[in-house]
């Protein structure tokens, strides 16, 4: 049996990225493509960055959920041109995010999807709105977080840490 391309991206809309599990593979804007061919699945996937520790571990969730919904051959494809941006990140994860306690970045191009690469730099916002509390006085206590896509920060007001999706 295999999977429409349609049925693939909604089987994909479940499984959750293994490092901020509150959000789909999908809804952080990895999943870049599916195909149906005659001999399965391709799915082509960005990674947030070259480096990420989960590249591997999110291929295989991809593999075993498309397979455990009736899907033959699965094949996971990496490709890091163009990189992934931030602007990927769909609304509806956004929301989640912030619900989760991280501040999700900001869209950077007109419509949400970037349509050029930028250079990889981190500006820190002026104002950072805890999602705890709201107040955005706010502190930068390391460019680090939980891992290297995320800041980390301190409400002044709440005393509560959060994380700062860093914009890429």
């Amino acid at each position: 049996m295999s999977l429409s391309e349609t049925r693939a991206w909604e089987v994909l809309g479940t499984v959750p990225d293994p490092e901020i599990p509150v959000v789909s593979v999908t809804e952080l804007g990895i999943v870049r493509a599916i195909d149906a061919g005659a001999d399965g699945l391709r799915v082509v996937v960005t990674p947030t960055y070259s480096g990420c520790p989960a590249t591997e571990v999110i291929a295989e969730s991809i593999r075993d959920a498309l397979r455990d919904a009736g899907a033959g051959k699965v094949t996971v494809e990496t490709r890091l041109a163009p990189p992934w941006t931030t602007d990927w990140i769909a609304d509806s994860a956004r929301d989640k995010l912030r619900a989760w306690g991280i501040v999700p970045p900001e869209v950077a191009e007109a419509g949400g999807r970037a349509t050029v690469t930028r250079p990889l730099r981190f500006v820190p916002p002026r104002r950072l709105a805890c999602p705890r509390c709201g107040a955005t006085d706010t502190a930068r206590l390391s460019e680090f977080g939980s891992t290297a896509c995320k800041a980390l920060y301190r409400c002044n007001a709440c005393a509560e840490p959060f994380e700062y999706f860093k914009p890429i």
